[in-house]
């Protein structure tokens, strides 16, 4: 526990904002705490205030790091009595930055990163708080996986709660397909169990809705027996990715459930294992994940290679955790980030040539474009049986301008709105939450479409007073 520093001051200076709060509840709330409440002028507030996205410059008022559900619940009645901005943070992934807000509470579960597999029942305990990579390391012990992303230091809530795809979504469905409950501190301090079976009206709704409900401190997967795979690139020229983006869109969706592959476009990056005459040239490429088994790979990836003429294919056998991390050295906390993202159903001749003219204008090595497939398991779940109503979708894409220089931002920016721009008109009409910025409440309607109704009802319940607010914002229905 830290005590807390005076309140109204910080290192002799004004209090960041307007919020007044009285020395003695802020010194109360710090004595409850196992964890560790941190202010401005505090030691480790700059580091605490840091997410991955660095575009985010935001000042809290407090930093409440949880230790435990008793913290959660303390954090959550001291921003209520106390009329706080309150923000969740997990795994600090959030795009638009909200793990964080400006002058009100950060409720930081990042210290609460358990995870207990259950390797005879098939499933894995994971605290809120825990990254992917914690999770992976715990499931391929016994060799197992749960459904995830592609980056492993991702937080396990935010990625869950928005719906959650990734390498094995084509076998295994969404994320939100694998929870089987949840433990959720709500905004009147109480802590309930969500499931099939209890509160099954709020279990619906965090499948895919967002942090808008609570605090959701542990969750309960169904894992599957996933252990060595098949992974890695394959890169054609940029000069072939319209004949490359046009066999994709044909082939994966009748390719096995055992082959998963995103298209992206990419810079190579200048390093190792990627051989010196490809480094830093722009190319179309698909990563895969195959899961089958070892003595039908050949004939899976025949029809890849007989596809123009690739520079590189680099699958080979490897652990599924390392699959999972591929990308994190390149992706490093503190770069700036923007990106937009919709879901697609077709892609027309006219989209494969949109998507070519600005892929093939990529503002920065890290920059990207990825298409990642939405279908196999996933079509098998009706679009109202959980909060993620885009079930008739082939693909989530998402542009993304990515830079360790500020000084690019605006070019990212106006990169990847213009790239999206173009494609929009060839969307399904709304995105994969965890891929929208800040952009309003009629973006928020067209991502989950006529479940939206049924999400302001369960928000009415279960949060009247919109208190958990810094999101994808679900506004409570009129009573």
């Amino acid at each position: 526990m830290t005590t807390a520093t005076d309140p109204l001051k910080t290192n002799g200076q004004p209090a960041l904002g307007d919020t007044a709060v009285d020395e003695t509840a802020v010194a109360d709330f710090a004595a409850q705490l196992r964890g560790t409440l941190i202010q401005p002028g505090d030691a480790g507030y700059d580091e605490a205030r840091t997410v991955y996205n660095a575009m985010i410059d935001k000042k809290p008022r407090f930093i409440a790091q949880c230790a435990d559900v008793a913290d959660v619940i303390a954090a959550v009645r001291f921003g209520r009595e106390h009329d706080l901005l309150i923000a969740l943070r997990g795994g600090g992934h959030n795009g638009p930055g909200f793990g964080l807000c400006d002058d009100g509470l950060v409720i930081d579960l990042s210290a609460m990163n358990a995870v207990r597999v259950d390797p005879k029942a098939r499933t894995v305990r994971v605290e809120g708080g825990a990254t992917w990579g914690d999770v992976d390391h715990a499931t391929h012990a016994f060799g197992l996986a749960a459904v995830s992303g592609i980056i492993s230091t991702t937080g396990v809530g935010g990625l869950t709660l928005g719906g959650g795809h990734g390498y094995l979504t084509r076998k295994y469905g969404l994320t939100v397909d694998n929870l089987l409950e949840a433990d959720v501190v709500l905004a009147d301090g109480r802590l309930l169990r969500a499931s099939e079976e209890e509160n099954p009206d709020l279990f619906w709704a965090l499948r895919g809705g967002g942090g808008n409900f609570g605090v959701v401190t542990s969750f309960l997967f169904r894992v599957h027996p996933v252990d060595t795979v098949h992974a890695g690139p394959t890169f054609w020229p940029m000069e072939q990715a319209e004949t490359v983006l046009r066999w994709y869109r044909d082939f994966l969706p009748s390719a096995p459930r055992d082959l998963y592959g995103f298209f992206a476009f990419l810079t190579v990056p200048p390093a190792p294992p990627f051989p010196e005459e490809l480094h830093g040239k722009k190319m179309c490429g698909v990563v895969w994940c195959y899961t089958g088994p070892e003595e039908t790979l050949e004939e899976t990836f025949a029809p890849v290679l007989a596809v123009g003429e690739p520079a590189l294919h680099g699958v080979q056998a490897m652990p599924y955790p390392a699959v999972q991390s591929m990308f994190d050295a390149l992706y490093t906390p503190g770069d700036q980030w923007y990106w937009k993202g919709d879901f697609v159903e077709e892609i027309p001749d006219a989209a494969v040539a949109l998507h070519v003219e600005h892929g093939a204008q990529l503002p920065s090595m890290l920059s990207t474009m990825h298409l990642y497939p939405i279908d196999g398991a996933v079509h098998e779940v009706e679009e109202t049986e959980t909060a993620w109503s885009y079930r008739d979708v082939t693909y989530s894409m998402v542009v993304v301008g990515v830079d360790p220089d500020p000084e690019k931002n605006e070019e990212l920016r106006s990169w990847t709105r213009a790239y999206w721009n173009a494609l929009h008109p060839y969307s399904a009409g709304g995105a994969y939450p965890n891929f929208l910025m800040d952009e309003g409440q009629e973006r928020v309607r067209a991502s989950y479409r006529g479940n939206y109704d049924r999400l302001a009802q369960v928000k009415a319940k279960y949060d009247p007073t919109n208190l958990f607010r810094v999101n994808q914002n679900i506004q409570p229905a009129a009573v």
